[in-house]
């Protein structure tokens, strides 16, 4: 089964009317949904995804990559890459991925979409994909602007054919694209001012590319210096859906270090390409071990531990993430657990505390996120929350849904469960129940989650090592 792609990002939209707030009586959880009718799901508008994930780990098997919702747009039927959002025949299901910008339209029948309606063939996001998670794609922003086409008054007139016309027309092109060259060296001088100077292949040789996608290339370098090997991204500027969002993965990397962060060492414009160089975490992505390992209780712990670790601190400095799910976490060869993948986070503040866009990938998405209500960070500990069910379960809930339909379940319906309750403790399944709480008011935060008493069972990194072995050899 192929996982689908996060990331929805879209602008807000003078149309939208967002669904009553929740209503919670039933103890925590509150299992009244929102009081919002099946097509009141507002149409897709994001503020754009940001890069997918680092994807220098191995790719996983066809049949359980997921596919990405792209935000270009909602027509069925091919399209050039970066790819919208599609429904297409039934192959087997995709895992999802984290894009720039998500660009589906909710459909207006509320009935389950028909089994030849598959989100397989979902385009990457302008996130570079390892080999392994070549079609893992995160669902850019789900926002797709809707484009309104009023009836021109002089539509039966036939336009002149003769050559004023050909000449205003040539004139015409040649203006657009000098406007759209000018854009172009305009971004590239903005982005110059946050990168470093010079050109990085000084330093590093023995390049190799380990993952490829619709925007660029993923290689393995050695740094000359130090005799290390580090992750190339190379993201080329002209294929960018969102290219503003590219700021966001070099300035929220470069600006906060964490030991469960993903490490940047330094970025530079080559030409038309920005080059992130970064650290090399041998282990893969949490994916390819919950695919195909089972975790016990202890390990699912270690993990839930660090990654509560570098949520705290990245929420404390008024950052969102966005994406979390088992894609976004790499792990190195000592078991050390990271987060990655920073193209679809957010910035809030004391001016700014909450946020309205529609962003991150369907299945890992949280019910205010879903409705467009405003939400802060307790959208990190939902996803979160979706990551530990995928531990257990292997998959996250809906996951046999298209990701559209997926998402009204989760706007509409009690938060999900794992599929067998009965098979885990008592501790962690109170520990579940504080992150998937409907009212993100009285959702745990990271730091009230790290004093769980389930997180008392984490051991070292090291427990993770045998699960990398076994997935390492089962992709072989």
């Amino acid at each position: 089964m192929v996982r689908p792609s996060s990331n929805l990002n879209n602008p807000e939209s003078a149309d939208y009317r967002s669904p009553p707030p929740y209503q919670q009586t039933h103890g925590m959880n509150g299992n009244v949904p929102p009081q919002a009718s099946h097509n009141s799901l507002p149409p897709p508008n994001s503020e754009g995804p940001g890069v997918y994930m680092m994807g220098y780990h191995p790719a996983r098997p066809p049949h359980l990559q997921p596919s990405p919702v792209s935000s270009a747009s909602s027509k069925s039927g091919p399209s050039p890459q970066p790819p919208p959002y599609q429904l297409q025949p039934q192959q087997q299901q995709q895992r999802p991925v984290s894009q720039h910008s998500l660009h589906p339209q909710f459909p207006s029948n509320p009935q389950h979409p028909s089994n030849s309606h598959h989100p397989s063939n979902m385009q990457q996001p302008s996130n570079l994909q390892s080999v392994h998670n070549k079609n893992k794609q995160p669902l850019p922003g789900l926002a797709v602007e809707q484009v309104r086409v009023t009836p021109d008054q002089n539509q039966n007139v036939k336009p002149h054919g003769g050559p004023a016309s050909v000449a205003s027309q040539s004139v015409a092109s040649k203006q657009h694209h000098e406007q759209q060259r000018l854009t172009h060296e305009q971004f590239r001088a903005a982005l110059q001012m946050v990168v470093s100077p010079g050109d990085p292949r000084v330093n590093l040789d023995q390049f190799m590319k380990i993952g490829e996608g619709s925007t660029g290339t993923v290689c393995i370098a050695v740094n000359r210096t130090t005799g290390r090997q580090v992750a190339v991204k190379k993201m080329d500027l002209r294929k960018q859906q969102r290219r503003e969002l590219l700021f966001n993965e070099v300035v929220i990397m470069r600006d906060y270090h964490h030991p469960n962060i993903v490490e940047m060492y330094d970025s530079f414009l080559v030409q038309d390409e920005l080059w992130v160089v970064m650290e090399f975490l041998e282990g893969g992505a949490l994916t390819d071990i919950v695919t195909h390992a089972r975790m016990d209780e202890e390990q699912i712990a270690t993990v839930c531990k660090q990654c509560l670790k570098a949520l705290a601190y990245l929420h404390s400095q008024g950052v969102i993430h966005r994406d979390i799910k088992s894609d976004s976490i790499l792990l190195a060869a000592d078991g050390r657990v990271k987060l990655s993948d920073f193209g679809f986070c957010a910035q809030v503040s004391q001016e700014l505390p909450k946020r309205k866009s529609l962003v991150g990938t369907p299945y890992w998405m949280s019910p205010e996120v879903i409705s467009r209500l405003p939400y802060g960070p307790e959208v990190d500990i939902w996803s979160l929350g979706i990551m530990v069910i995928e531990m257990v379960d292997g998959e996250p809930p809906f996951f046999n849904e298209p990701p559209l339909q997926a998402m009204r379940r989760i706007r509409d319906m009690p938060p999900p469960k794992l599929k067998n309750t009965h098979k885990v403790s008592p501790r962690l399944h109170n520990f579940l129940e504080r992150m998937l709480v409907r009212d993100p008011a009285q959702r745990a935060t990271a730091t009230d989650l790290l004093q769980d008493p389930f997180l008392r069972q984490a051991g070292s990194p090291a427990l993770l090592v045998p699960l990398m072995r076994g997935a390492r050899h089962s992709n072989c």
